[in-house]
């Protein structure tokens, strides 16, 4: 069957996440994978809204109180902020496909600019939201 091969090296166990330092690119990456979660769960919301708001006027009322709660609004710019993240850093990673971005140096930079970005977007959805 299969061969157990021994490693002459005990590999180190890091168990303690307190101490683990991610570059910045790796959390850039993993901030996009929980920005398109978010996202994904958050369109049934959204959707829900929608068709509230769109069955009647009745319906658009009640959409609209709905909105008007100081957490709902909250949330929603939460979701307009996932899901603006999600697509600056989409486009980030589309251009390191396009072999842009790919070095050590500029992959940091990359990814500072995605944050800066998407903090101004953020912004810009809580006056919209607000």
């Amino acid at each position: 069957m299969g061969h157990i091969v021994k490693v002459s090296k005990p590999r180190p166990v890091n168990l303690d996440l307190q101490t683990i330092r991610f570059p910045l690119t790796a959390i850039a990456s993993i901030l996009h994978r929980i920005a398109g979660v978010i996202t994904l769960f958050s369109v049934a919301i959204l959707l829900w809204l929608l068709d509230l708001s769109l069955s009647s006027a009745s319906g658009f009322e009640a959409a609209s109180s709905i909105l008007d709660s100081f957490f709902v609004k909250f949330i929603l710019w939460g979701i307009l902020t996932a899901l603006a993240y999600h697509i600056v850093g989409g486009i980030r990673h589309l251009l390191q496909d396009l072999q842009y971005f790919e070095e050590l140096e500029s992959g940091k930079a990359s990814a500072q600019v995605s944050f800066v970005i998407t903090a101004v977007l953020s912004v810009l959805a809580g006056v919209l939201v607000w």
